[in-house]
């Protein structure tokens, strides 16, 4: 998930994020593509092109962990569950 604003001057750079994206998958320079996005500061360039999608992975995680401990019936560390 890309941030909304820049950390540095607060431009709007999440709304560009899509269409970079699929530009680059198709084969074009990513310098390009900032350049036709009109994404010429340092700062906002570097925040679209250092981000990384993750959440797919993290979400694979959180299924597992969720899964496991329905299955083994744990509901947490409370006090009164232990009892």
């Amino acid at each position: 998930m890309i941030p909304v604003r820049c950390f540095t001057c607060g431009s709007l750079v999440g709304d560009k994020w899509e269409e970079f994206a699929e530009r680059v998958k198709k084969g074009e320079k990513p310098g390009k593509v900032l350049d036709d996005l009109k994404v010429t500061r340092y700062c906002c360039r570097r925040m679209i092109l250092s981000n990384v999608e993750i959440i797919d992975e993290v979400l694979k995680y959180h299924h597992k962990e969720s899964n496991t401990s329905e299955a083994t019936g744990l509901r947490g560390n409370h006090a009164e569950d232990e009892v």
